[in-house]
């Protein structure tokens, strides 16, 4: 049994991660200047690569449980190239492997910082948005429209003169 359906799933896996990560840059981007149509855009094609991603992912499960089957060893729950490596018998195959691996690996990395980058950019958004909100909408005890006195900031009381 041969690894190399193995190792075009990981390559595949790899250029469809290095592809969102370009739409998660993208995202940095439009997050920074507030384009919210593009950045619905982007949302979008960031679901159609998850998907993709989620189908490729299956692929490489079933591919390494039948490496694995073929080479007698029980699958497990989670198949990885991990157990993958540790029962290829040639030295080629298993520096194939690890470098495909270690491919993946530093994309899911790098991918994952600029999620979390992006993460921080929409929460620092967020939080300047409802900061704008607080400072436009008055307090309940600053206007009391009942009664002839209105209260400021500073709790200074004015009387309205009621004839002007």
């Amino acid at each position: 049994m041969s690894i190399d359906n193995i190792l075009q799933s990981l390559t595949k896996l790899d250029m469809l991660h290095k592809s969102l990560l370009e739409v998660a840059y993208k995202k940095t981007e439009t997050i920074k200047i507030g384009d919210m149509d593009s950045l619905n855009q982007l949302l979008k094609d960031e679901q159609a690569h998850v998907a993709g991603i989620s189908q490729l992912e299956q692929q490489r499960q079933l591919e390494v449980t039948d490496y694995l089957r073929a080479k007698g060893i029980a699958p497990t729950d989670n198949p990885t190239v991990a157990l993958v490596i540790e029962n290829t018998t040639t030295d080629t195959e298993k520096a194939q492997l690890i470098k495909a691996r270690n491919n993946l690996l530093l994309t899911l990395e790098t991918l994952k910082k600029q999620n979390d980058l992006n993460q921080q950019l929409t929460y620092q958004s967020l939080q300047f948005v409802n900061m704008t909100l607080d400072m436009l909408r008055p307090k309940p005890d600053q206007i009391n429209y009942s009664q002839t006195e209105v209260k400021g900031p500073s709790n200074d009381k004015t009387y309205f003169n009621s004839q002007v």
